[in-house]
């Protein structure tokens, strides 16, 4: 019972957190014309669609209680939980998408390939596990497949797009999206796991 109160309250953290960052990140996107919805598709909460948090919210929560679980199939030993080191992996992050919208680079594979590194470099930084670099291809590739789906069915569309019908960059910043939700779910692991061996001492 525990440990699904746990899970749950896991969940939900990271449910919030990935509402928080779609809310932000996206009005970012949208204030810089970079993302451009049909005025029918969007609700007056931060200019966004309305279906945009919740979504995020809930892959956020897949992604972040994932990653701890592929940590213990691979037998990677998890590190101290240092919310320091989780808190400049989320300035890392915001700081890839501030670049993404707010930066004028040269051309689009100028841009796609300064995030590609910054992606990288993120992931190099603040996890370097196999399996970390793995989950966060496999979001790249899911959410960057269900954005051309979406586009392609006029939900929503990307201004100058080049690669089919979103942006080559777009990959990088879900990758990094990943890994930045995959740390957060891990130290939250860590974290409760710690809480839950410090009550079983003081019993």
């Amino acid at each position: 019972m525990g440990s699904l109160k746990s899970l749950i309250t896991r969940g939900s953290v990271l449910f919030l957190t990935g509402v928080f960052f779609a809310l932000v990140l996206n009005l970012l996107q949208v204030q810089r014309q970079v993302t451009v919805f049909p005025p029918e598709v969007l609700a007056s909460l931060f200019s966004s669609a309305w279906w945009i948090p919740p979504s995020c919210g809930t892959a956020a929560a897949a992604i972040g209680l994932l990653y701890p679980c592929l940590d213990k199939r691979v037998g990677r030993l998890p590190d101290k939980a240092e919310w320091s080191n989780v808190m400049r992996c989320i300035v890392v992050f915001v700081g890839i998408n501030h670049a993404s919208a707010k930066i004028d680079f040269a051309n689009h594979i100028q841009l796609s390939t300064s995030l590609a590194a910054m992606s990288i470099g993120l992931w190099w930084l603040f996890d370097r596990s196999k399996s970390g670099f793995g989950l966060g291809l496999s979001v790249a590739f899911i959410a960057t497949f269900i954005s051309q789906v979406l586009v392609y069915n006029e939900v929503y569309r990307y201004t100058e797009p080049d690669f089919l019908f979103v942006r080559s960059w777009l990959p990088c910043i879900f990758f990094a999206g990943g890994i930045t939700m995959g740390n957060i779910g891990r130290q939250l692991a860590v974290y409760d796991s710690d809480s839950s061996n410090e009550r079983l001492k003081d019993d």
